[in-house]
């Protein structure tokens, strides 16, 4: 990977109120819900650092200490578990497997949507860096032993363009989705494609394709002075899809979006979470086993 063109730089928002899974993230923040024995932020930062991330920048708001206090340590505890004989459990702690990783916490003051989140991390980007960014309610398990993210990290080395993560889905669920339109809109695994435009939930008649976007994304940091200038879309918002849309019409930033070979769960959902847990145990041989006593 050529190091002139090497993502160094992940924003993840974890702002949000998790009101779908209410009333379980009154309390705890959604991303601290847990994934088999690790809570859903720990994957996700995992599966950034797998791909060659090395700071990660937290876009979060008060009452979401309890995440970064997740991510740190707790020498107390460490020191119990050291003394009850329990170090295994201590190699899994995010402070040790991240232990080369910079974890920065900026605060957005304002829900003012994730086109705004992305833009709250300016301070801490260079001018002219490119950057990653992974929305946490989204739990990927990979087919095959390179991960998607990897995949883009790889494709951005080569060309330089932006990477937008897209899965195919049902046209009737396009409307809940941000939706691409490629130049041909036939897309295979493997292979990337030119997106043309970005449309924002579209309805089934007028979506340009099928293929939704994922929330996994290599963005230029020209996309910062876009969204400071960029007024609030729906739900009196600022959107990302709609700062993609403007940088495409400028004709100077091309995007490629690069088709999943992930299983892919909305763990803002009870439905997601429950899958995301389900197919992850369904993974190790003995949980299997467990999963099919109490399931027949």
């Amino acid at each position: 990977m050529e190091e002139s063109r090497k993502i160094r730089k992940a924003i993840i928002p974890v702002a949000g109120l998790g009101t779908r899974m209410l009333p379980a993230t009154k309390a705890v923040p959604k991303e601290l819900l847990p994934i088999l024995d690790k809570p859903l932020i720990q994957h996700i930062i995992e599966e950034a650092v797998s791909a060659g991330i090395e700071e990660i920048i937290l876009i979060t708001r008060s009452g979401k200490e309890a995440i970064e206090n997740h991510l740190d340590a707790n020498f107390e505890l460490e020191l119990l578990l050291k003394k009850s004989n329990k170090k295994g459990i201590i190699s899994k702690f995010p402070q040790r497997i991240l232990k080369d990783i910079s974890i920065l916490s900026i605060r957005q003051e304002n829900p003012l949507g994730l086109g705004h989140a992305i833009f709250c991390a300016k301070p801490a980007l260079e001018k002219g860096e490119p950057f990653a960014v992974f929305l946490p309610d989204e739990f990927l398990l990979s087919l095959e032993k390179e991960i998607d993210f990897y995949k883009m990290m790889k494709n951005y080395s080569l060309t330089g363009n932006g990477q937008i993560l897209v899965e195919k889905i049902s046209k009737k669920d396009v409307s809940d989705y941000g939706i691409v339109d490629l130049l041909d809109n036939k897309l295979s695994k493997g292979k990337t494609k030119i997106i043309k435009d970005f449309v924002e939930k579209p309805s089934i008649n007028s979506a340009p394709s099928n293929l939704r976007i994922v929330g996994r994304y290599i963005l230029p940091y020209e996309i910062i002075d876009i969204l400071k200038g960029l007024k609030p879309g729906k739900n009196k918002e600022i959107q990302l899809t709609d700062a993609l849309k403007k940088l495409l019409k400028l004709r100077k930033i091309k995007f490629e979006a690069v088709l999943s070979n992930s299983r892919i769960f909305d763990c803002g959902s009870l439905k997601g979470f429950l899958g995301a847990n389900i197919a992850s145990a369904s993974k190790d041989k003995n949980m299997r086993r467990y999963l099919k006593e109490i399931l027949t």
